[in-house]
């Protein structure tokens, strides 16, 4: 068994100088290490949609006949990570995801709608990220800062939150006497930034007048992840293949010659058949897969026969 490497360096081979396996040299690459991680799917009922001062009035003046949800898009995330009392190693990491929403209202008199608005939803986690004691420098420029060396980190893990654009589920439109109007859900202060995203217009926060509720659906992942020095074996150096020189930039191209480097769409003509797993085994494919004939018979001998 070859010695365990523990330091950057090339890789000694054999007696023919080839070295096991084309791995040349022991690297030591700066990168980030998940210490834990969940994933979320939600469905997000009763969600207040904090609507432009046009479509307030819209909604206030009566007469609406129904509520169309269109669309819904994440602008941005806010996370704050913070050390839980006395349970080492362990964060809270507070998420609140900010969405434009946007639906179609149908009145009495007139043609639909078109309004957006903002709605708001808060989340909180607990993961396990280590304990770390070192602080942390970096010599990267900071525009505007005072120094350009970054200030010391607090050494807290960093929180990382992916997310893919929620699906706008519901909409209704809910009278003032049956809305909740207490202040433990209300939206008081919106950012500038998130403010900007609706055109200037002025965002209603008060709970006069009719309210429009949403509910949303969502899959997100949340990780902690901490910088961390690994030893990692290296091939080669990895050089670009695909050249984009400007040779020939700016002359005029044969369309006809363009067109004849694509492949024929042979899948748009005959589509794939969609392949059936094993019940037994998991393996894809094969025409003896259980119940692939659609008769629905998995626990007969005589099912595809």
């Amino acid at each position: 068994m070859a010695d365990k490497v523990c330091c950057p360096g090339p890789i000694c081979g054999n007696g023919n100088n080839n070295v096991a396996g084309g791995i040349r040299e022991a690297v030591c690459v700066h990168t980030s290490k998940v210490y834990d991680s969940c994933r979320s799917k939600e469905c997000l009922r009763d969600i207040r949609v904090y609507l432009c001062r046009d479509a307030q009035e819209l909604l206030n003046s009566g007469g609406i006949v129904s509520v169309k949800p269109r669309s819904a898009e994440l602008l941005c995330v806010k996370i704050d990570v913070e050390k839980v009392q006395f349970n080492r190693g362990f964060y809270t990491i507070d998420i609140r995801f900010f969405y434009k929403i946007e639906c179609e209202v149908s009145c009495l008199v007139g043609r639909p709608r078109i309004i957006d608005g903002l709605s708001v939803f808060d989340k909180r986690v607990v993961l396990f990220g280590g304990e770390g004691g070192a602080r942390i420098f970096s010599s990267r420029f900071v525009e505007d800062g005072m120094d350009v060396q970054l200030c010391p980190d607090s050494n807290k893990p960093t929180a990382v939150v992916e997310v893919v654009d929620p699906i706008l589920l519901d909409a209704r439109v809910v009278a003032p006497e049956v809305s909740c109007n207490c202040c433990c859900c209300a939206l008081n202060e919106v950012p500038r930034a998130i403010g900007g995203c609706f055109q200037g217009d002025d965002l209603v926060l008060g709970t006069d007048g009719y309210q429009l509720f949403i509910t949303l659906g969502q899959f997100s992942i949340i990780r902690l992840e901490r910088d961390i020095q690994l030893l990692m074996p290296a091939y080669d150096i990895c050089l670009p293949r695909r050249d984009c020189s400007n040779s020939g930039a700016g002359e005029a191209q044969d369309p006809c010659a363009i067109f004849a480097n694509f492949e024929f769409p042979i899948d748009e003509f005959f589509p794939p058949k969609q392949e059936f797993s094993d019940c037994m085994t998991g393996n894809v494919g094969g025409g003896n897969a259980c119940g692939s004939c659609g008769c629905g018979n998995k626990n007969s001998s005589k099912c595809c026969n």
